[in-house]
């Protein structure tokens, strides 16, 4: 029994190792750390009501990094996982910088509300990066076939 849980949990390890090296796996890993941060700042500063947009993107950016490491975007049909991560890190990218950019103009005498706003500038280009690379992917698997140049009928 004890074997089966370790070998378990091995491959388990083997495949976070493994996802984290992948471009993706990476994206996302700095997404769930950069997360952490800002909650840190936010929940340190007077105003720790910013903190639910870092709350709610580590979390989807942790599912996400979850289902793509154990390949369960595979299994799991019912929902494009492309789109779902397009949308979410694009609805990321907008949050983090909108809080952020009111984070930093209004946080006059809050040095973490502050810090905050300069992580949440930082993650909302990782966001938008990462939209931007989930939308090449979709630009190249889309297929264009040519149309036909007969004329005949």
């Amino acid at each position: 029994m004890a074997d089966t849980e370790a070998s378990v949990a091995a491959g388990c390890l083997e495949k976070l190792k493994g996802y984290v090296k992948t471009r993706k796996g990476t994206i996302l890993a700095a997404e769930i750390l950069i997360s952490f941060i800002i909650l840190i700042c936010y929940a340190a500063s007077l105003y720790g009501g910013y903190s639910a947009v870092a709350i709610c993107e580590m979390v989807f950016a942790i599912i996400f990094f979850v289902v793509f490491m154990m390949e369960m975007d595979k299994s799991i049909q019912v929902v494009n996982w492309v789109w779902s991560d397009l949308i979410r890190a694009a609805i990321g990218a907008a949050l983090y910088l909108i809080t952020s950019l009111i984070c930093v103009i209004g946080g006059a005498g809050d040095g973490a509300r502050i810090a905050g706003g300069v992580f949440g500038l930082l993650a909302g280009i990782l966001f938008s990066y990462d939209a931007y690379t989930i939308f090449l992917v979709i630009k190249s698997t889309r297929q264009h076939t040519a149309a036909p140049t007969d004329d005949r009928v």
